[in-house]
This record gives C-alpha cells, sequence and structure tokens, in this order.
C-alpha cells in the first residue's frame, strides 16, 4: 500500500515536468525500480493510471526498469548481484553485505508533447 503515496508523487513531478516545459501531453515516463526498494511494480502501474487520470500524463505509457540487487562479499571482497532468496556469495558462500544498488527508485526520463505536435 506504501506504492500509492509514492505514486502520488511521482505522478506529480511528471506533470509538473510538463507544466515547466508547456507540454501538452505525457506520452511515456521511465522509472527505475531497484529490486530491494519493496515496491511492487504492478502496484505503481496501477495506481500510476488512476492516479494520472484527468492530467497530461493520462494515458501516457508507463516504462519500469528494475535494477538488481547487488550484495559485497566480505571474505572474497566481491560484488554479486543478489541470488534469489539467499543472501550468499556465489563463491565462497559466506554472506554477503547489501550494497545500496538495487534501492533505486527515481524517473529516468519523461517523454513530453507539445500542442503541435498533437495536430
Amino acid at each position: 500500500m506504501h506504492e500509492y503515496p509514492l505514486t502520488k508523487q511521482l505522478v506529480k513531478i511528471v506533470v509538473d515536468a510538463a507544466k515547466s516545459h508547456n507540454a501538452a501531453k505525457v506520452s511515456a515516463v521511465r522509472l527505475v525500480l531497484g529490486e530491494s526498494s519493496g515496491i511492487i511494480p504492478d502496484s505503481v502501474g496501477m495506481y500510476f493510471d488512476m492516479i494520472a487520470a484527468g492530467t497530461p500524463a493520462e494515458g501516457a505509457k508507463l516504462e519500469i526498469r528494475t535494477v538488481k540487487a547487488e550484495m559485497h562479499c566480505p571474505r572474497c571482497r566481491k560484488d554479486f548481484p543478489r541470488p534469489r532468496f539467499s543472501f550468499a556469495c556465489p563463491d565462497c558462500g559466506t554472506l554477503g553485505s547489501p550494497k545500496s544498488l538495487g534501492d533505486e527508485f527515481y524517473v529516468e526520463s519523461v517523454l513530453l508533447e507539445t500542442e503541435e505536435e498533437e495536430e
């Protein structure tokens, strides 16, 4: 349920970008979402459509790029992608420490349409 206020803020950012660039419509939004962020992409998509209704972002395509979580092995001193359901280093089996990679949640880009492009 925490996706709702996050998505509400996301739509505000996108609509503000459209207004600041005098765009009539938002065609697409590219969002980067880390696998460890705890944010469910499908929920963001559902809320985005609901919240964007009646705004310049209504009907915009939401493209979500997921970033794999990364761990650091204190023994091998290597970084590795976190295996599913595990924190163990694939080389030595030592439990890894989470890195910040995989916690992302940000707008990568917004594709805007001007009124001239609509005609």
